[in-house]
């Protein structure tokens, strides 16, 4: 084969080869995606002490309670100021997983007006962590259920499939 005839053929097929692998993961990982943090400013400030998690994840409700108790956000204080939180609470509201147009396949079997704080006491959190050892939890470079990103290793992109 010519060198001329090749490299078209060789591009074309590795074309092909990425856009497989993003359709086919796409699919695949649909059921586990939950659109990521877009906002700089709630990246900034959530991400700054852990994953900053999509915001799909949890109810309006939890999201609003959540912001309204900063200063005691799981043994830390997280206060900002009125303006930051106003606008956090805001991002995190209008893409909540009960918002409009947004079907959090995470929040199945929570009632309705529910506002869990832990995403890991949703009940199909639970349901698919279940098979996880306790000594898994422990681990140092996991530390805790909330570090996501320890075993899923796509979860900053919002990716959560089993790896």
């Amino acid at each position: 084969m010519k060198t001329s005839t090749f490299r078209p053929l060789a591009l074309g097929v590795a074309v092909l080869a990425v856009t497989a692998l993003l359709l086919g993961r796409a699919q695949a990982g649909d059921d586990d995606f939950y659109p990521p943090v877009t906002d700089r400013l709630t990246q900034q400030e959530c991400g700054s002490c852990h994953l900053a998690f999509p915001p799909s994840m949890l109810p309006a409700a939890s999201w609003k309670r959540m912001m309204s108790e900063l200063e005691s956000h799981f043994g830390d204080d997280a206060s900002v100021d009125a303006d930051t939180t106003a606008a956090i609470t805001r991002y995190l509201v209008d893409n909540a997983g009960d918002a409009p147009g947004h079907a959090s396949k995470l929040l199945r079997g929570l009632r309705t007006g529910d506002a869990p704080l832990r995403i890991t006491e949703l009940p199909k959190w639970v349901r698919e962590h279940r098979e996880v050892p306790k000594s898994d939890w422990m681990h140092q470079d996991v530390g805790s259920k909330a570090n996501c990103a320890a075993c899923h290793v796509d979860a900053a992109e919002g990716y959560f499939e089993d790896d």
